[in-house]
């Protein structure tokens, strides 16, 4: 009888280890358990010490953070025929665990999958400026959809971030091309509207200082005033006449006051 306990008792307080272990569950705080009796569900449990009758009742264990997936890089073709390569980060969380763990069979490569096909389907509605310059748009109609799809399967889409677009050599000259040609349309269009002022200019100040002589006159010889500034040795300038003019008509007045010899 002592050579029976002997050689039981190590058997028996393996078993109850066993047992224990089976049984006696500790979860995280964000963990839940979801947990089948006899292979039907019976309710999710968590977070702290879950208890279960061993060989009878099972769990499976269920992450509620925010999960990053990195959806590989994808070949596109957007609507405007151009060929290129998309990669993009999705982020979610597991919502309800009973139907993340009943409606699909893993939902991490699942989501995974249906992020890739939807990432495809959406871009290749776009066109390339637009994938270029509006991916926060296109990375919130890819979550919304992602989010509707998902919904059935208890999970949550916060976010989906397009990373990289990446084009084929002949597409980045074909760009390259097309940003310097609008450089230069651009120029031209400042240049002609500069050339336009500045004629305007021009027809504005020629109207005054036809309207006013005196203006003109100013600006005789304030130009006079500028050459005499350099250091010239010889200037050579013509003299208007309707400078001169009051002059002139002075001096002939002054001949007509004067008296004439041998008058009576």
């Amino acid at each position: 009888m002592a050579f029976f306990d002997i050689y039981t008792a190590p058997i028996v307080i393996f078993v109850a280890f066993v047992l224990i272990m089976a049984s006696v569950k500790i979860l995280r705080e964000y963990e839940r358990a979801v947990v089948f009796t006899l292979g039907r569900f019976q309710r999710v449990r968590g977070p702290g010490l879950v208890l279960l009758i061993p060989f009878i009742q099972e769990m499976v264990r269920v992450d509620l953070r925010i999960q990053v997936i990195e959806i590989p890089s994808q070949d596109v073709i957007s609507k405007d025929n151009v060929s290129m390569k998309v990669d993009a980060v999705l982020y979610f969380n597991v919502v309800d665990s009973e139907r993340a763990i009943i409606k699909v069979q893993s939902y991490l490569p699942a989501t995974n999958m249906l992020a890739q096909t939807t990432l495809r389907a959406v871009l290749g509605q776009r066109d390339l400026d637009e994938m270029l310059s509006e991916r926060k748009k296109l990375g919130a109609d890819v979550q919304s959809i992602l989010d509707n799809q998902t919904e059935t399967w208890g999970i949550k889409v916060s976010n989906v971030e397009i990373r990289t677009v990446e084009l084929t050599e002949n597409m980045v000259r074909a760009i390259a091309k097309q940003a310097e040609a609008e450089r230069d349309r651009r120029a031209k269009i400042i240049h002609a509207e500069a050339e336009f002022q500045a004629s305007q200019t021009l027809v504005n100040a020629a109207q005054i200082l036809s309207s006013i002589p005196a203006a003109m006159q100013l600006r005789y010889f304030q130009t006079l005033t500028e050459i005499g500034a350099e250091q010239n040795s010889t200037i050579v300038f013509p003299m208007p006449i309707d400078l001169i003019k009051p002059f002139l008509t002075l001096l002939e007045k002054s001949s007509l006051d004067l008296p004439i010899e041998g008058a009576s």
